[in-house]
């Protein structure tokens, strides 16, 4: 099983408060410490539209780099990549979505043509490469998402040659039945799938637990502390907490040799930096302790 901790990058870049970078660079040191396999540290998308992850090379400069962990990066295009690989970086990541309209107001692009800004970036790199599949469950401005669709967009990506796919709960409002008619149609076509579950509606544990036990699915993302939300996803909260998710899998019986309380101890790194606590339900176990 692996875990992949997306907090230093979904989880950073639309907090409100400006996070030094040496700040950024310890969160990163202590997640990669904790055992986790892959760290997606930042985005190389223009500093313009994510000015938090405008020091994404200085991070990557000075992050420690510990054997048997990949450090990945959201790239947008190809000059986002020429940036990413001057970085070093182990491992592309490449966005789009299911529904239309979220990919307009997040990247003012139709989902053909954002998948086909990906053709020249896949062409371009050696590295494995990972797209996220958005709005993969329901969307804020289209409502329920037909699974039919995120087919079709899983399709395209298998037949560009991406790596790996992870399909997004972007606004946290899917169920375990929506996991099940999604992954039923969507498992026999696709390369292999990671699943990306926000916890808006509380929803986030039932559901990786539903697709582990149910169909096998072994890569989930995770934030620590929770951290993340989108800003074209209205009421959207931060994704699953990776200490709660990992406790979660645990005591299900996965076989998953990390500590959920470091996850934790990571999150403290970046909660004086933002201005509001980081409420994980391990996070609230703990000061209770």
């Amino acid at each position: 099983m692996r875990i992949v901790e997306v907090g230093p990058r979904d989880g950073l870049q639309n907090e409100a408060n400006t996070i030094p970078t040496e700040v950024k660079v310890a969160f990163v040191d202590a997640l990669s410490a904790t055992g986790v396999r892959e760290v997606e540290v930042s985005s190389f998308v223009s500093p313009q539209w994510v000015p938090q992850l405008a020091d994404a090379e200085d991070v990557f400069a000075k992050i420690k780099r510990p054997d048997g962990v990949i450090f990945s990066a959201l790239v947008p295009n190809e000059r986002g990549l020429e940036r990413a690989e001057a970085c070093g970086i182990d491992k592309v990541s490449l966005f789009t979505a299911a529904s239309e309209s979220f990919n307009q107001k997040n990247i003012n692009a139709t989902t053909d043509e954002s998948i086909d800004r990906f053709r020249p970036v896949v062409a371009a790199t050696d590295l494995t490469t990972r797209a996220y599949i958005s709005t993969a469950f329901w969307c804020p401005y289209e409502g329920k998402i037909d699974p039919a669709a995120v087919v079709r967009v899983a399709s395209r990506l298998t037949d560009l040659g991406v790596d790996e796919l992870s399909v997004a709960d972007t606004i946290g409002k899917a169920s375990p039945a929506d996991v099940r008619v999604l992954l039923d149609q969507l498992l026999p076509i696709a390369v292999p799938v990671a699943l990306h579950f926000h916890d808006t509606y509380g929803m986030a544990i039932a559901n990786a637990l539903t697709a582990w036990k149910e169909y096998g699915i072994e890569v989930f993302d995770a934030s620590a502390g929770g951290l993340g939300g989108c800003p074209y996803a209205p009421g959207a909260s931060g994704n699953v907490a990776t200490e709660d998710l990992v406790f979660a899998l645990r005591a299900s019986g996965a076989t998953l040799d990390l500590a959920p309380r470091a996850f934790v101890e990571a999150a403290q790194i970046i909660e004086p930096h933002l201005g509001r606590p980081l409420e994980s339900h391990l996070a609230k176990a703990c000061r209770t302790e």
